[in-house]
């Protein structure tokens, strides 16, 4: 064996970081509650916190709430965490909003994976009973061109609007909320693409990719695309979630899904189309209760309230003469299907008296145009 020299260092000479205790670390400190596995830093909306509270509210740091220090991380220009300057709406505590949803990981996956099941079982039991087959000539081309064209509007909400504005949203339940809608408007866009290739593989008449020209070419698409890809060029988040599902969706997305789609389609022998896209259009019910509840906050906010509710107005007057412009060139679908169940009229003022109640709510008023 060989007799360690001078030069050796032992193990115990190493020169190792000690470990230094001093009370600040997790669980250090003994209080009343140290023993508690119900979690009581956050006043909760009923007299008991629910789980969807205990996982979501202040999960994400601030310094206004339980951060004692600053943000620990910086964008390249020094603008630190979720600044209060990224939407010019203005609260007095972020961090009172509750999604009435109550969305948390396990009701995403739990309602979205209900969702895609129902629809994947409607679609196979209308391919083995043939169902498809016995749909009118005309209602085949609608679903083709103009259902397969409304995937583009959904896929494009879904991934350029709601997608950055989660992000930049400034409490964790801001986040979930806004983030499930994004996953709702992307999964009801693949429910579409999918639906689209069990067509084009079930009916020979069916042209599985003219939707690709008709949202790119056809007039009556054209206002409907450039509705969309305004919104999403809003960089102000809050105004993104407002304009999208308080003036373009009651008065566009509503108007072809509820008032075109699930109204035409049965008396053509189509009964399987109003499902897929009636799980889209409850999506929109859904993520509605949870924008209704953030904006309601702001306009009943103590401080800011009056100044909330002239921004939105805002909004309103500057919004809405492009979804109107979007609607009233969807009008010529109406007459594409062979059967005339509803005017374009009934069902456009059906749409514009819902956005009408739906600002009112909010103390706003809709423009002339309306």
């Amino acid at each position: 064996m060989a007799t360690p020299t001078s030069t050796t260092r032992k193990k115990e000479d190493a020169s190792l970081p000690k470990p230094v205790f001093t009370n600040a670390e997790a669980g250090a400190l003994e209080f009343p509650s140290s023993e508690s596995r119900v979690y009581n830093y956050y006043k909760p909306r009923r007299m008991k916190g629910t789980m969807y509270e205990d996982v979501t509210v202040e999960v994400q740091p601030d310094p206004a709430h339980y951060l004692s220090q600053d943000w620990v991380y910086a964008f390249h220009d020094g603008v630190a965490g979720f600044p209060a300057s990224w939407t010019a709406l203005k609260s007095s505590d972020w961090h009172t909003f509750r999604d009435p949803n109550e969305e948390w990981e396990k009701t995403i996956y739990y309602n979205n994976a209900n969702v895609v099941r129902q629809i994947s079982q409607n679609i196979a039991n209308a391919t083995e009973t043939k169902a498809f087959a016995r749909w009118d000539p005309s209602w085949v081309k609608v679903v083709a061109r103009h259902v397969g064209a409304s995937m583009h509007a959904e896929h494009g909400l879904g991934m350029h609007v709601f997608l950055p504005a989660q992000r930049d949203a400034p409490t964790n339940m801001h986040n979930n909320a806004i983030s499930v809608n994004s996953m709702h408007k992307l999964r009801f866009a693949q429910d579409l693409a999918l639906y689209n290739l069990a067509l084009d593989d079930a009916l020979p008449d069916f042209d599985g990719s003219v939707h690709r020209e008709v949202w790119m070419e056809d007039p009556a698409w054209q206002a409907t695309r450039e509705n969309v890809e305004r919104i999403t060029g809003i960089r102000d988040w809050a105004e993104a979630v407002f304009v999208a599902n308080c003036i373009y969706e009651p008065l566009v997305g509503e108007l072809f899904r509820s008032q075109f789609v699930m109204q035409v389609a049965a008396s053509h022998g189509d009964y399987t189309t109003p499902s897929v896209v009636g799980a889209g259009e409850s999506d929109f019910f859904r993520d509605l209760r949870y924008t209704v509840d953030m904006f309601g906050m702001l306009v009943n906010d103590k401080d800011h309230g009056e100044a909330n509710k002239q921004t939105l107005q805002g909004y309103v007057d500057q919004w809405t003469h492009l979804s109107m412009t979007a609607a009233r060139h969807l009008q010529p679908l109406w007459s594409q299907p062979g059967h005339r169940v509803m005017r374009f009229e009934d069902a456009f003022d059906a749409c514009k008296q819902r956005f009408e109640r739906l600002i009112g709510d909010f103390g706003l008023q809709a423009s002339k145009e309306v």
